[in-house]
């Protein structure tokens, strides 16, 4: 011990100077023997305990929580003004996520608890011993600073902590690596954490070192270990990530969680059983209220209590038209002029806005792609947990693709990607669509542009011009849904297009798709086929479903345009509009007669004097009608808010009717598919 400092100390101090740098003080007021003072010999218990059998574990988690509390410190930071700055929400920030910090950490020690204690004295002191404690350390050091990159990243892209969509991206490995390589200086990143993970590494070598000079039996170790085991176990049990949720502020409740903790609990629940973890009514009674408000809408119900079925008739069709359903990736309402934007992103949408009918309220299900796509196949409110798109045994459910084939149409579902990302091609091939993907463009010539995602939108459209020209020369009717790919990070298209440069930022990715909107419209109006064709351009989901509360609605605010020159008058429809109410709208432009099981309604055939729209996270549901909205969160929790017109939400005593008009959509929707009722 040089100085008569110990070498424990002297490491101690370097780990917390590391982390003053990041404004992290482990030991704010350190006790004399921390102190560089030669004649100082006095120990204390902090040093004890790091020195001990269990000592290198104690450091684990001193490390994890330091490394969680930066984290935690960035990411509040960088919500600025959309984070409420009370006392209320900074305490619980902090001492709520200092709470679930611990119980991650917990997790990450199990394996080094088990290792210490089960090793045998002799092999533990040992001096070659240590290479096996370090072999733990180095890797752990790096995944922890790399969690804080990749934190800050998501967080920018999503305003929430690691949650369903950073377990989907665990399974499409190809796409969301190549994303991440395309979008970021990958290896320059990976390079600085691996030396900063080294430079800690070696200031705390002789810490971890020290532990292997410590004696202690075997009984010994076991009651210790028991103890350090039971608090993963008892969190196991009895802890779960819902206890972040103190305050009214969404940004709050996500600070407060621990962001790999999150992961976890969103892994073990991407599928929530609705009648366990919701509220309930009888399901008789959620029947008729459903049937009840859908019979309004234009239709006949049949009675049946096990069954949404209703006859939709709407007289004789004269001609039958084709329909071309464009689903934009990512498109907010908020980049087009029509809504009032004034960086002219897509001159070519609003164009056509003036030319056709633009949908000034209409709101996305949900936040991703496949619970639009979900919308868009299978209007049906947003079970909760995963889409319906991604779930196992998802195959001849009553969608839009089964209705049309009855009727004698070609359908198809064409993605610029590789359909087999987010189960594309399983879902759709198994409910009434051919599906045409990447794969079918074989001439490489024809792709001027392609990313990880898929070809620029461009080349997609060609492939679609293509396809819609060989379904007129079969002489059927066709319906052809089109999903756009380029409106997503990298944010690269080909050069010389519009007037901001690839990969800039997504302003100029939503212009490029607007530009490539615009050129296959063009295209489109020299075919035989156009006259006939309804062609309706609408968004899977806004590009960000970031706000002040969990569900805020002007975050689920999207797009849609039908135009059809020669079919449609030009006209503005400002009714609220749910995603799911597109379906129906469709049959009841081509004028069809079929029996349905449907949750939307036609939006310009129906009776409803208070339509209303749905909204969800992947566990919060929400049903936004006059106004209000109520929200059906797990542990049967239920709320309700009145939405301001500069969007803020206030709280308000539930209404029993709003309240079990909810439950019953929701819940009837959840037992329908649960019980493969709501098949073609």
């Amino acid at each position: 011990m040089p100085n008569n400092l110990t070498e424990i100390n002297i490491e101690l101090i370097k780990l917390n100077y590391i982390f003053l740098k990041f404004g992290v003080d482990l030991i704010p007021n350190p006790p004399l023997t921390m102190q560089f003072t030669p004649n100082n010999q006095t120990d204390n218990s902090f040093n004890k305990i790091l020195s001990k059998r269990f000592g290198s574990v104690f450091l684990l988690y001193l490390i994890i929580v330091s490394i969680a509390l930066i984290t935690r410190t960035a990411l509040l930071l960088k919500s600025g003004s959309s984070f409420d700055w009370s006392f209320s929400n900074i305490l619980g920030v902090f001492g709520i996520g200092f709470f679930y910090d611990t119980v991650m950490a917990s997790y990450f020690c199990i394996p080094l608890v088990l290792y210490i204690w089960l090793m045998p004295n002799k092999w533990f002191k040992m001096h070659g011993h240590r290479f096996f404690l370090y072999a733990f350390f180095i890797p752990v050091i790096f995944l922890l600073l790399f969690n804080i990159i990749s934190e800050w990243f998501f967080w920018d892209e999503f305003s929430t902590r690691y949650n369903f969509i950073a377990v989907d991206y665990l399974v499409y490995t190809t796409e969301v690596i190549g994303n991440i390589w395309e979008s970021y200086p990958v290896i320059p990143i990976i390079i600085v954490i691996l030396l900063i993970s080294l430079g800690i590494f070696y200031l705390l070598k002789s810490t971890i070192s020290s532990v292997l000079k410590s004696d202690m039996r075997f009984a010994k170790r076991t009651t210790v270990a028991l103890v350090l085991l039971a608090v993963p176990m008892l969190s196991w049990l009895f802890v779960s990530n819902k206890g972040k949720e103190f305050s009214e502020n969404q940004y709050a409740v996500e600070l407060a969680g621990d962001g790999i903790y999150d992961f976890g609990a969103a892994f073990w629940n991407n599928e929530l059983d609705y009648n366990k973890f919701y509220a309930t009514i009888d399901q008789k009674k959620a029947f008729t209220i459903v049937n009840t408000l859908l019979s309004d809408s234009g239709t006949t119900a049949i009675p049946n209590n096990k069954e949404l079925i209703r006859n939709v008739n709407q007289g004789t069709i004269t001609k039958p038209y084709n329909v071309v359903l464009i689903s934009v990736e990512s498109l907010s309402a908020s980049f087009l002029s029509s809504y009032g934007n004034t960086e002219n992103l897509t001159p070519e949408m609003d164009s056509l806005a003036k030319k056709g009918i633009l949908f000034t309220n209409l709101y996305a299900s949900g936040t991703r792609t496949v619970r639009g796509l979900e919308a868009l196949s299978l209007s049906i409110p947003p079970t909760p947990g995963q889409s319906i798109v991604k779930r196992p045994n998802n195959s001849d459910l009553f969608s839009l693709g089964n209705v049309l084939n009855a009727n004698g149409y070609q359908t198809q579902y064409i993605y610029g990607g590789y359909s087999y990302f987010d189960n594309m091609k399983t879902f759709f091939s198994g409910n009434g669509y051919h599906v045409i993907d990447r794969d079918d463009i074989k001439n490489k010539k024809d792709i001027h542009y392609e990313n990880i995602w898929g070809v620029a939108d461009e080349d997609l459209f060609n492939l679609s011009l293509n396809t819609l020209d060989k379904n007129y020369k079969n002489g059927k009717p066709f319906f052809s849904q089109i999903m756009t790919v380029t409106n997503h990070r990298p944010f690269t298209y080909p050069d010389g297009r519009i007037d901001i440069p690839s990969k800039t930022n997504r302003q100029g990715a939503v212009k490029y798709t607007d530009y490539a909107i615009g050129k296959f419209i063009k295209d489109a109006s020299t075919k035989p086929w156009f006259k006939n064709t309804i062609f309706i351009i609408v968004a899977d989901h806004c590009a960000s479903s970031a706000g002040k509360t969990e569900l805020p609605v002007s975050s689920y605010h999207i797009p849609m345009i039908m135009y059809a020159p020669a079919l449609m008058n030009p006209q503005i429809f400002n009714e609220l509009t749910a995603q799911i109410d597109i379906v129906p709208t469709i049959l009841g432009l081509l004028k069809l007669n079929y029996q349905s099981k449907f949750f939307g309604r036609d939006v310009f055939n129906h009776k409803t004097k208070t339509p209303w729209a749905f909204v969800s996270t992947y566990e919060k549901l929400g049903y936004y009608k006059n106004g209000d909205l109520l929200v059906l969160s797990p542990q049967k929790k239920v709320e309700q808010f009145k939405v301001m017109p500069n969007q803020d939400q206030i709280p308000e005593k539930v209404d029993e009717k709003l309240k079990e008009e909810a439950i019953a959509f929701y819940q009837t929707a959840s037992y329908l598919y649960k019980n493969r009722q709501y098949s073609k």
